[in-house]
């Protein structure tokens, strides 16, 4: 996992902002080393001495978020004897955080991890898959206590990440809602489907 952002240079964070603020805008693919230089004002050849390459900067993106993603849902899910439909709701608002947080680097997360190269996009697929698993699990066992009702866990947990992850395809961070009133409203949105004939 790429160290967290605090034990970075104030310049290595601000590179990382600007190329993600770039990989989002114009795709990863599109973005060129020389006008991520040119955007933070410095010679192409000055970068080279802070990062390797552009797709460095991806890795970090996607494997930082991914740690963040597990850590929310390892707190939602911490407390073994609380109801799974609070569970549940815990996980959804803390998916919710983790995208608002930052909301380029998720947009870049979301979409541009196709260009991450191997061993590492088979290794971000693998986290991908498990932290799905997670929800539907979760899902799973709230459908066999009675608490959620779906007739698909697989399904309900898929369409429930799909429904969180176009968030940062419309979330400003300037708009009228916070992030915790948005997780908090997605969570009650998506809860009152699955909870609809629960027992």
């Amino acid at each position: 996992m790429p160290p967290p952002p605090a034990s970075r240079s104030r310049k290595a964070q601000l590179i990382d902002r600007t190329a993600t603020a770039l990989f989002r805008a114009r795709g990863f693919a599109a973005t060129s080393m020389r006008e991520l230089a040119t955007e933070l004002g410095l010679e192409a050849g000055s970068l080279y001495s802070h990062i390797k390459s552009k797709e460095e900067i991806l890795h970090r993106v996607c494997f930082g978020l991914a740690e963040e993603f597990f850590a929310g849902f390892g707190a939602a899910t911490a407390d073994a004897a609380a109801p799974l439909a609070a569970q549940l709701r815990q996980a959804i608002e803390a998916h919710v955080r983790v995208l608002t947080r930052d909301s380029a680097a998720s947009a870049v997360f979301l979409h541009e991890w196709r260009h991450l190269s191997e061993p590492a996009r088979t290794e971000f697929l693998a986290l991908r898959d498990r932290y799905e698993a997670g929800f539907r699990e979760l899902i799973r066992r709230g459908i066999a206590a009675g608490e959620l009702h779906a007739p698909d866990a697989a399904f309900a947990a898929l369409t429930l990440l799909a429904s969180l992850n176009w968030l940062p395809a419309w979330y400003r961070p300037e708009g009228k809602l916070t992030p915790n009133e948005i997780a908090h409203r997605l969570a009650e949105q998506l809860m009152r489907g699955l909870a609809a004939g629960a027992a």
